[in-house]
């Protein structure tokens, strides 16, 4: 049964008040923000405005089905969780309870690689749930970190592409965010100043499970938060290539995926390497200023991917956007921080409710539209707006 808490949030929208009043102002701005001008955030969602429906009349929707078949796995919807690092600081055991919540509800989750939580215990708890790495800089990293991912019972392999270097997130300094978090007077007093979130979760946390530490990077465990050698472990990717994603491809027995296509040429190039799918992605505006939204590129990417699925993340927030997404041609949409913001106010039942507003959106809206399936979602359903 929904708790009262849960009853006042009626869009995925509602939960980042609730989570700004929560979290102290760096935690915030790290999950809200994004780079620079934050021009590519906000074409991000300027690029779903662009298109309206059209919808068909008079069918029979007395019954929907929002279900679909993705790599070989049956799930109740084509929305999923984003991966997204950090979490477990933004809520008590973030990355657990986002992959609970989805498994239980049949929803498709990715874990994130910059997590602070090991990916055994995920596995272990939610098994299926994808996970996405970040390749280190040195082969024989490579090599241990994607065997150690391979015995978790990882399923599904990501590699995100797009962050060959360190992007200039001015908000997050601005906010008094760092890798590594400093101990400062005015960091001690965003704690104090947000007690919910200091007992319920960083306190929480120290007491049950020591100081967090990045736990995916390497086969081996990465350094505590509060390390200068973070700023080393993130700073060793830009000699990376398709070489290496290669080289991944030829290692991994499972479906792997590449995520950060903006490019039709490089959808082509995931393919004939043997990816088996991609997702389009600015990285939700984190990375390059004033990349292209991937809604607007969509299309041609999945010409350009033949038979591959092609999927897409950055900006989608409503089931009017994942079924727009769909009618260009997208497999499956992802969502990023509002599930971060319903893990912060209420954990897991938070994602719980968070899921199935955004899958009853989607049921919703495709009964308006005119169809019973996803796949009777056509692109003549859009008009320009």
């Amino acid at each position: 049964m929904l708790s009262r808490s849960m009853k006042r949030f009626l869009s995925l929208h509602d939960f980042e008040k609730a989570a700004k009043e929560r979290l102290p102002v760096p935690l915030y701005a790290y999950v809200s923000g994004a780079v620079e001008d934050e021009q590519s955030i906000n074409a991000n969602r300027s690029a779903f405005r662009r298109y309206a429906f059209r919808p068909d009349v008079l069918v029979d929707v007395s019954r929907i089905d929002t279900s679909m078949t993705l790599l070989g796995k049956r799930y109740v919807s084509p929305a999923g969780i984003a991966p997204m690092g950090l979490s477990s600081m933004t809520s008590y055991r973030g990355d657990v309870a986002m992959a609970v919540a989805a498994r239980k509800a049949g929803a498709l989750c990715i874990m994130s690689g910059s997590s602070l939580i090991r990916l055994e215990e995920v596995m272990d708890a939610a098994p299926g749930t994808w996970f996405q790495a970040y390749l280190p800089g040195r082969q024989d990293q490579i090599d241990a970190l994607i065997a150690r991912v391979a015995a978790a019972g990882v399923e599904t392999l990501v590699l995100t592409v797009d962050t060959p270097v360190a992007a200039n997130r001015e908000n997050n300094i601005r906010a008094g965010f760092s890798t590594p978090l400093r101990p400062s007077l005015s960091l001690a007093w965003q704690g104090v100043s947000h007690p919910r979130w200091l007992f319920g979760t960083f306190i929480k946390t120290l007491l049950r499970h020591g100081m967090p530490h990045f736990e995916n990077n390497y086969a081996t465990r990465g350094a505590p938060i509060m390390s200068s050698n973070v700023l080393r472990d993130f700073s060793d990717r830009g000699h990376l290539n398709w070489t290496h994603a290669a080289d991944v491809r030829r290692q991994w027995k499972g479906p792997m995926v590449i995520k950060g296509i903006l490019n039709p040429a490089d959808a082509r190039r995931a393919r004939e390497m043997g990816a088996d799918a991609v997702i389009v992605s600015n990285h939700g505006g984190r990375q390059l200023d004033g990349s292209v939204a991937p809604l607007l590129v969509l299309p041609e990417i999945v010409e350009a991917a033949g038979s591959m699925p092609v999927m897409i993340d950055s900006g989608v927030r409503r089931g009017t956007d994942v079924l727009k997404a769909l009618a260009l041609g997208a497999k499956a949409a992802w969502i990023g921080r509002p599930f971060n913001y319903a893990a912060t106010v209420g954990g897991e039942a938070g994602v719980s409710h968070a899921l199935k507003l955004i899958h009853d959106e989607i049921r919703r809206d495709m009964g308006l539209l005119g169809v019973t399936s996803l796949e009777a979602i056509r692109r003549d359903h859009l008009a320009d707006a």
